[in-house]
């Protein structure tokens, strides 16, 4: 009999459906009977796509004897990580403060009244190598629950204590400076890989909001350095396994220094936010191949991850059935030298075999033994162009007989059973989507970009807002559900900023001032500054989180500092930066201790000390001599500037968001541009020459 977990939306939960675990869905049903039978809670947390949740499941869940102990001893809940980022958040920092590290599958035990007292990760069901396993913690906890049952309650009371007392205490009063940039520089220039690029060593996070500081420092100071950084960085994981080299997009890390063997799992959020990385390295440099490679990745999200309403799903799994039909982790991406040499001609299939590093023994191995597979993760050694060169071919032929060879290929591939498709549809994930699309819409100037982002937009605003104007955060199978974190409203918002910018479409601007201002109202803190991740009137936790720092993706408070001021300089609500002053005094604190943890908030201070200029063009949006000098701003990498398109007329919509833009109208008859920076601005020229000069005169 299906358990609890088969009425619930969330694929994480559903997979788990059929385990023998009594499992509940977080709730007050969970709770009222922990109470009542007088029980400890076990609380799992994971995801759908999360190797070692699927291991631990096997192993433990799905598993008669422990099953039996488990609903014995505890009331289980499951949580979906990715539905319930706030519940996330507090227990994995418990884990940390407990443990010292976190990580999913997280599993943390309760009182009735959901205050943790004992945490870790995965657990395996027999203990090894000084790690206790499930038959071995729960009979101990139940004889603790049993009889030392006082001392339990007090640690958990000093758990709780301690979590509330880092979330009063996270706050200072002095904003960071340049100073606080500069150092988060230098500490990520020494943590840097001279040899394979990234940052650190084994395993390897790509980390693109870094690569996003490190571009506008860049801007700021004119560091080459940290260019070297970003390019490298960039190159190196292009070439890699990381990337899927047959069907494109990255994987979600490497295993090791190389960027070779990933981990397979694909996020969307990682799509979204490498596309912006190297779509803004591509602007910044005029380097061919990282715009080649933005495009890549948005040919996957296109093809693999948009649902055909317009939202885009969550994530592919890491793991598949092999050709055993037993589940692997990379099954599905993984080649043989033979099966390549049986699906090409023999001197493309000796050139593949060559060119993508593949060999009869394999560089992929099974994770239990360590022995080889004969099975290869396909990766370069060099660009093309370069690869052409040290072979004497054209580069144009050697590219144009490689993807010849990866259809053929991915055709094949797509014969294999596939990995997990998490088909939610989240609100924040889908806000990333929505910014790199538009970005990469306006950068390239691709109108598939732009519509799939309009339609992703239109999609999350219609099926995922209420009718009092409330975001909700996931929706899957015709039901939206879950009310909306703070990630929620910071990521859209920033999706609909950069999609006002590519389209000129003053409804988008409307409802990213209409989101920010519900955000202030729901979840800003009024005695310290920033916002909480939960709203005002969400569910009551142990705590009320309050996250800064980044994490695999930028914090919703990072996010939501940097469209305090582009909203501000886009429409003079002054207002507005006033609350980004107020946000990164809260933040000044952390981010002077640990600037590389924040370099999401130090990317958006880069644009508060970088002299932010406020660009109109105004003409009729069409017409070839405003897009003339829309074009002018487009070829340009200009961080730390904000544009508005004013139609000619009367009071136009944009006047009544922006009233600046009232008197900036056309110069006898032709599209002009207005730049202001420092509070001042520049003669309206209709000249896209001087417009260019005066985007370079420096601050």
């Amino acid at each position: 009999m299906p358990n609890r977990l088969a009425d619930e939306q969330s694929p994480y939960l559903r997979q788990h459906k059929d385990n023998p675990v009594d499992w509940y869905p977080w709730g007050e049903e969970a709770f009222q009977k922990a109470k009542e039978e007088d029980k400890p809670i076990f609380l799992s947390i994971g995801y759908s796509t999360c190797h070692w949740c699927h291991v631990m499941a096997h192993e433990s869940f799905e598993d008669e004897e422990v099953a039996e102990l488990m609903n014995e001893t505890f009331v289980s809940i499951k949580v979906d990580r990715e539905e319930r980022p706030d519940i996330d958040t507090i227990y994995m920092n418990v884990c940390q403060m407990m443990r010292g590290q976190g990580g999913w599958p997280l599993t943390v035990l309760l009182t009735p009244d959901r205050k943790p007292f004992y945490a870790a990760t995965y657990l395996p069901k027999e203990g090894r190598f000084q790690q206790m396993g499930m038959v071995d913690l729960i009979p101990r906890i139940q004889k603790m629950w049993e009889n030392e049952r006082d001392q339990l309650l007090e640690d958990a009371d000093e758990v709780t204590s301690l979590l509330q007392r880092s979330v009063d205490e996270s706050g200072g009063t002095e904003a960071p400076d340049a100073e606080v940039l500069d150092e988060a520089f230098r500490q990520l220039s020494r943590e840097f890989d001279d040899t394979y690029g990234g940052f650190g060593s084994a395993p390897k996070f790509p980390a693109p909001h870094n690569l996003l500081f490190l571009l506008r420092q860049w801007h700021r100071t004119g560091e080459e350095r940290a260019m070297d950084v970003v390019m490298e960085t960039l190159d190196q994981m292009r070439l890699g396994g990381i990337f899927d080299q047959v069907g494109y997009g990255f994987h979600r890390y490497s295993t090791d220094e190389r960027w070779l063997l990933p981990h397979f799992e694909k996020m969307l959020y990682d799509q979204a936010m490498h596309v912006m990385a190297y779509t803004e390295a591509a602007q910044a440099t005029g380097e061919a191949r990282y715009e080649q490679t933005a495009r890549e990745v948005l040919t996957y999200v296109l093809r693999d991850l948009q649902a055909p309403e317009g939202g885009f799903y969550s994530a592919e799994d890491a793991d598949s059935p092999n050709e055993e039909g037993e589940m692997e982790e990379g099954a599905f991406y993984v080649w043989s030298v033979d099966e390549v040499r049986d699906l090409l001609d023999e001197d493309v299939a000796d050139l593949v075999i060559d060119v993508f590093n593949m060999t009869p023994e394999g560089n992929y191995q099974e994770e239990a033994s360590g022995q080889r597979t004969g099975k290869n993760v396909l990766h370069l050694d060099r660009p093309l162009d370069a690869e052409a060169e040290e072979r004497g071919m054209d580069p144009g032929e050697l590219r144009s007989t490689l993807d010849d060879a990866r259809a053929t290929l991915l055709l094949h591939r797509d014969e294999r059973p596939r990995p997990g498709l998490d088909d939610k549809v989240l609100t924040d994930w889908n806000g990333l989507m929505i910014a790199a699309l538009a970005t990469a819409a306006r950068v390239f100037d691709e109108p598939e970009y732009e519509e799939a982002a309009t339609d992703a937009a239109t999609f999350v605003l219609d099926t995922l807002r209420e009718d009092d104007g409330r975001l909700l955060h996931r929706y899957r199978e015709g039901e939206a559900g879950v009310q909306a974190h703070l990630d929620d409203y910071a990521f859209l918002v920033w999706g609909l900023i950069e999609l006002y910018e590519t389209t000129f479409e003053v409804e988008w601007l409307e409802v990213a001032l209409d989101l920010m201002d519900a955000s202030i109202d729901q979840f800003w803190d009024e005695d310290e500054g920033g916002f909480f991740l939960t709203a005002t009137d969400g569910e009551e936790l142990i705590v009320r989180p309050k996250e800064l720092s980044d994490g695999a993706m930028p914090s919703g408070n990072s996010i939501h500092f940097a469209n305090l001021l582009r909203l501000a300089r886009l429409t003079g609500r002054t207002e507005l930066e006033g609350r980004a002053d107020a946000l990164a005094r809260w933040a000044g604190r952390q981010a002077r201790s640990r600037p590389t943890g924040f370099t999401a908030l130090l990317a958006g201070l880069q644009f508060a000390l970088g002299s932010p200029r406020e660009i109109v063009i105004a003409g009729e949006q069409e017409s070839d001599d405003t897009q003339t000098l829309v074009d002018v701003l487009r070829s340009t990498y200009d961080p730390f500037s904000v544009v508005l398109h004013r139609p000619p007329g009367d009071r136009p919509p944009i006047a009544e968001l922006a009233p600046f833009t009232e008197a900036q109208t056309p110069q006898d008859g032709q599209a002009s541009a207005y730049v202001c920076r420092d509070f001042r601005c520049e003669a309206p020229t209709t000249d896209p020459d001087q417009l260019r000069e005066q985007l370079t005169v420096e601050a």
